[in-house]
């Protein structure tokens, strides 16, 4: 999407969510500082802050966490992912998520994203456990990696017992709409232990269906 069509799409999609209940919320990536300015001016909720977006987004740099955090009032959760690629971590890249978390904190974010996978296809549970330990008291999302899981009903059941705020997901399929019956599934197993945030793929114009088609209370795009 180019920059001149956000404010037009996050304005659209942001007065839709507040029509249907006031609960509802509206998550947008932001690669540059502009963005997150056009992202909050446009009434969205919360920011994903992400570098390398032709990567699917990774860690961004302490000075954008900074500057974005200074030049915004909502929410600003930082990606921790300290590489594209797959989502398995040596001990060398593990310890490198510790040390932005720990940024992140100092620079007074509300949250962070990230996720770790085992090679079976199974969440890292220990690690992840950890890192959400380091995070408190912000809140943690459980990223896409989820989507790459082999089992993502006992998935569902790590990330919420590893002490997550959210899980994004596409309901394992390229993208929300493809996967909005799973999307469904996860919401209803969840409950209120989680939210389940669809992503991928959404947009204005079917973002009507997939509240219909899924019950999900918050959303994610991406600029």
């Amino acid at each position: 999407m180019i920059i001149s069509g956000i404010k037009y799409w996050y304005g659209t999609a942001a007065i839709k969510l507040n029509k249907m209940q006031d609960n509802m919320k509206l998550e947008i990536i932001a690669f540059t500082v502009h963005s997150c300015k056009l992202i909050e001016e446009a009434g969205a909720d919360r920011i994903e802050l992400c570098d390398n977006p032709a990567e699917g987004g990774t860690t961004p740099s302490y000075g954008f966490i900074k500057q974005a955090r200074s030049t915004c009032s909502i929410p600003i959760f930082p990606m921790i992912r300290p590489r594209g690629g797959d989502f398995l971590y040596d001990g060398d890249e593990f310890d490198v998520m510790k040390t932005d978390i720990r940024a992140c904190k100092l620079l007074g974010c509300d949250g962070v994203v990230l996720g770790i996978l085992k090679a079976d296809g199974s969440v890292d549970t220990d690690r992840c456990r950890e890192l959400v330990d380091l995070a408190y008291p912000m809140e943690v999302s459980f990223h896409r990696a989820f989507d790459r899981t082999a089992d993502p009903i006992q998935s569902l059941e790590d990330v919420i017992n590893i002490g997550c705020t959210r899980l994004l997901s596409s309901g394992c399929q390229p993208t929300a709409e493809k996967g909005s019956a799973l999307l469904k599934t996860l919401i209803e197993k969840a409950g209120d232990r989680i939210i389940v945030m669809p992503g991928s793929g959404i947009r204005s114009d079917n973002l009507q269906d997939l509240i219909q088609s899924t019950g999900a209370i918050e959303y994610h795009s991406s600029a």
